[in-house]
């Protein structure tokens, strides 16, 4: 009786690590069937054109479907959060971007948290923001803009794709640097803002590149400034804020995050297909016509600019007394 039970329990033990052995095995030989990545905002915009064009490169390195999800809603918290609840198999991944971070302290009630709950794979692309203004504001530089703001305190208009959007805290960030008085006119996206300050409704927004340089170019808008510390590729004669402001930068980035608990060969995997896209010639020059800047590195250096950026919008938030909507 005694051999037998003790036979039971060799078997059950055995079966208990064959059990084991199948995640282990899976994550070698990831991905076994399709991926998807969700995107947390609408289909159309950055984060959607720079989700497919990522789906699309790791389709075909790993020879399975990377299909892209967009679960738009709730500030991109319907989608994170559905993220964050998700297996942690490497199957569901979340294209991460700036307003991630912002809404760490945007909102009061979560249920998740950002940092804790989603481990960062890999970044992809940096994206500036550039200061445009309708010509009627005398102002051509972003020194002149200032001296213009600060004599004319609570009569310039600032539009923005929405309360936290990136254009929003871009524009909080420079009145909280330079003390300038401008007033926030929050719309429903940036289309809106922008057919406003193309009326001379708004006098300056703080706009993504995608999309509005080519007003730019033709003299309907001027461009005095970009919000990244080195000059846009979009934008190549326009100066960097810093220049004027030092220490200013305000970058839209996006990334690819995965559930906390994702295994590291599988995030390791990941992010050497992302950063070989990065680096691909082809690849490089359909980022670059979003924009963007590649952001190569490591999971760790991805999320170091996760908590960099959670903790510096978490001071903008604070100073602009921005609620969430």
């Amino acid at each position: 009786m005694k051999h037998s039970r003790r036979r039971y329990l060799h078997l059950a033990i055995a079966a208990a690590l064959a059990c084991a052995l199948p995640p282990a095995a899976s994550a070698l030989d990831y991905p076994t069937r399709p991926v998807r990545i969700i995107v947390p905002v609408a289909a159309g915009g950055g984060a959607d054109i720079v989700a497919r064009l990522i789906g699309q490169w790791l389709s075909e390195r790993f020879g399975q479907q990377f299909i892209v999800e967009n679960r738009p809603g709730g500030g991109t918290n319907i989608g994170t959060e559905m993220v964050a609840r998700s297996a942690a198999d490497g199957y569901t991944l979340l294209l991460v971007n700036l307003t991630h971070a912002i809404n760490a302290s945007l909102y009061e009630k979560l249920s998740y948290n950002f940092v804790r709950d989603i481990a960062p794979v890999a970044g992809i692309i940096g994206v500036s923001n550039v200061v445009e203004v309708h010509p009627s504001v005398p102002a051509k530089t972003i020194p002149e803009f200032i001296a213009y703001a600060k004599a004319n305190p609570g009569k310039i208009n600032m539009g923005s794709a929405g309360n936290g959007s990136s254009s929003h805290m871009a524009g909080e960030l420079f009145k909280m640097m330079t003390g300038v008085n401008l007033v926030h006119v929050p719309y429903r996206g940036q289309g809106p803002a922008l057919t406003d300050l193309l009326g001379g409704q708004l006098q300056v927004i703080f706009a993504t590149t995608p999309g509005t340089t080519e007003y730019v170019r033709i003299g309907k808008l001027n461009a005095l400034g970009v919000t990244t510390a080195a000059r846009a590729d979009a934008l190549p004669e326009v100066p960097p804020i810093a220049d004027f402001v030092p220490g200013y930068e305000a970058s839209q980035w996006y990334g690819v995050g995965a559930p906390k608990a994702t295994p590291a060969e599988i995030v390791d995997k990941l992010n050497q297909e992302i950063n070989a896209a990065l680096v691909d010639s082809k690849m490089k020059t359909r980022l670059s016509d979003v924009g963007g800047t590649v952001l190569p590195g490591a999971p760790s250096g991805f999320g170091k600019l996760i908590a960099d950026e959670v903790e510096k919008w978490a001071k903008v938030v604070k100073f602009a007394g921005v609620k969430a909507d």
